[in-house]
């Protein structure tokens, strides 16, 4: 039997001009929103349009949060599609096989660009999309009280086929929640964290090892989630073709949703390996001996491996140093195993294949970094910082010119995953233009740090 959803629906305005109870609870006005409303863009509105959204669908707000953290980091890249066609920071979906944009204009009366471009409404759509599905499994005001009752509507909207993958999905959300966060712009929304224990119905009898189940047989560390056959030719590398190159790419778009992606028929697109950002985890979907369509050139595919990296191109906090380190470990153990020199010759990112229409890496990825990990300098060092007494600016890159993205008290040990050149500093322990990487996009100067090394430390990459 069929349910009806009893999702709240907002009336339409002339013009389509979003209403102001985006961002509010209650029943839907007929006066045109305020900008900030409508936008989302001000200090604040992204939290309020949050508030609202969840209050108006009985959705638990933290969990909205989440959903959208895992998707996007609660970055809506201006309305431009993910690549598997989602938008806005709820990644709300248009292709062949997931259609949540559609949904959620259905349910909301909002049109599609407004759910594309407008935080708010995007927002407001997750919100219906999900408490229709909670809806459909029967979830009633207590069980939506309740945030571990959401985890099949959670699964749901990633859009998975394969359940394994759809477990994946869910379980980053609700890791999420367990750890809790602050995201977005200037520190915007933020969700403590707490216990979870989700309800997984039938998703609980999916292995959850290695987020997939079947372990790779080309790389050992890899989980085996196989792309759809429509997105791959087989072949039988090298014999048939020599494998000459490693070509980085950027998902944009998360990790489950790039691995399902991968599986859907319609895609016409795959990729060997996908790395997540937040551990470094990788899953395979096509083996090495066949042609992933990854490079958009011919040749490039039927000679190299493309390796996937969650996140987007525009945004560096993707960029970790546990995804830098695991990707490294892999495309070392390929150069081994094919003979490919560990240059920029032939480790190259998707713009550099001839003929590309992609960007990614991007100006974010530090190739310096990265190749110093390939070619086996992958030490980590350590220090402790002194300041007679004050706490020591963490910055966004090696320089005084860099934001200020936090602090570290006096006396802290900090772990340093790679150094760089940048501003000259005069601190504690002398005069240095050398920067530590203590975090993924965190640095302080060595002139506040006692490494026991005067400057940069041998067997730590330089980035």
């Amino acid at each position: 039997m069929s349910v009806r959803s009893r999702v709240p629906r907002p009336r339409r305005l002339l013009g389509a001009v979003l209403v102001a109870t985006l961002g509010l609870a209650g029943a839907v006005g007929t006066a045109a929103a305020p900008a900030a409303a409508r936008t989302a863009s001000t200090p604040g509105a992204l939290a309020a349009a949050f508030d609202g959204a969840a209050a108006r669908y009985d959705v638990p707000r933290d969990l909205l949060v989440a959903l959208g953290q895992a998707e996007t980091r609660l970055d809506g890249h201006a309305g431009e599609a993910s690549a598997s066609g989602g938008y806005g920071v709820m990644h709300l979906v248009s292709n062949p096989r997931v259609h949540t944009l559609e949904e959620a204009a259905r349910l909301t009366g909002l049109d599609l660009p407004a759910l594309r471009t407008d935080p708010a409404a995007n927002v407001t759509g997750a919100a219906a999309v999900l408490r229709s599905y909670a809806d459909q499994a029967g979830l009633g005001r207590a069980e939506r009280a309740d945030v571990d009752r959401w985890y099949e509507p959670i699964a749901r909207y990633g859009g998975a086929s394969d359940p394994a993958v759809a477990r994946l999905y869910a379980d980053a959300v609700y890791d999420l929640l367990r750890t809790g966060f602050t995201a977005g712009a200037e520190a915007a929304v933020t969700v403590a964290g707490r216990p979870v224990a989700p309800h997984r119905g039938a998703l609980g009898q999916v292995s959850p090892t290695g987020g997939i189940g079947t372990l790779s047989t080309d790389y050992g560390p890899a989980a085996w989630a196989p792309a759809s056959t429509s997105n791959y030719t087989v072949a039988s590398r090298p014999t048939s073709h020599p494998v000459r190159y490693v070509v980085i790419h950027v998902t944009q778009g998360s990790y489950a949703g790039s691995i399902s992606w991968f599986q859907n028929p319609a895609a016409k697109v795959s990729a060997h390996y996908t790395f997540r950002s937040s551990d470094g985890a990788v899953t395979q979907s096509v083996r090495e001996k066949d042609i992933a369509w990854h490079a958009g050139n011919w040749t490039y595919n039927t000679q190299s491996i493309g390796i996937e990296h969650e996140g987007y191109v525009d945004n560096p906090s993707w960029f970790t140093d546990a995804m830098y380190r695991a990707s490294a470990a892999l495309t070392r153990n390929l150069t081994s195993r094919y003979g490919i020199p560990r240059d920029r010759t032939h480790i190259i990112g998707h713009r550099e294949v001839p003929g590309a229409t992609h960007t990614d890496p991007g100006p974010n990825w530090n190739w310096t970094y990265y190749l110093q990990l390939v070619n086996g300098i992958t030490g980590i060092g350590s220090g402790t910082v002194g300041t007679s007494g004050s706490s020591l600016n963490v910055r966004s890159g090696p320089g005084t010119g860099y934001a200020v993205v936090g602090s570290v008290a006096d006396g802290a040990g900090v772990s340093i995953y790679c150094q760089a050149t940048g501003t000259t500093v005069t601190g504690t322990y002398g005069t240095s233009n050398v920067w530590n990487r203590i975090g993924t996009n965190r640095y302080i100067s060595d002139a506040y740090v006692l490494t026991g090394h005067d400057g940069f430390i041998p067997g730590v990459p330089r980035c």
